[in-house]
């Protein structure tokens, strides 16, 4: 137990977007958006000027700024950095992937998704050799 993650007490604790327009502004109508002192949002709008590196960037920056709990990705967005959101490991901040209006969501690209599945299958092996 001494090897949890903690989250932030003292303040509270954001959820980072990166995602299309649409999906990020009604996230940022629901009250998610946050601009600190230095410009810095917790969020990136992906459009089709948005180059890939940019998305990359985002993506690291959300992932160690200590103030973030959540970072919410289009799936069609984590498509495109699959190989960091797939090398990914820590709890927090944890990544969810979410689906867009124009990008249905598919379960078989789901990173978390195929992490617990191949959790249960690892525990249903271990339980047949008892």
């Amino acid at each position: 137990m001494a090897n949890r993650v903690q989250i932030p007490t003292n303040n509270s604790a954001l959820i980072a977007m990166i995602a299309d327009e649409d999906t990020v502004v009604g996230f940022l109508l629901a009250g998610v958006g946050n601009v600190d002192i230095r410009r810095k949002t917790n969020y990136l709008i992906v459009d089709a000027k948005t180059t890939v590196k940019q998305i990359e960037d985002a993506f690291k920056e959300f992932t160690t700024r200590e103030d973030i709990a959540i970072v919410l990705i289009s799936q069609y967005v984590a498509n495109m950095i699959r190989f960091l959101v797939d090398s990914y490991n820590n709890p927090v901040p944890a990544i969810l992937e979410i689906p867009s209006k124009d990008h249905p969501y598919d379960p078989a690209n789901d990173s978390v998704l195929s992490r617990v599945k191949y959790l249960f299958n690892t525990e249903s092996v271990a339980s047949d050799r008892r």
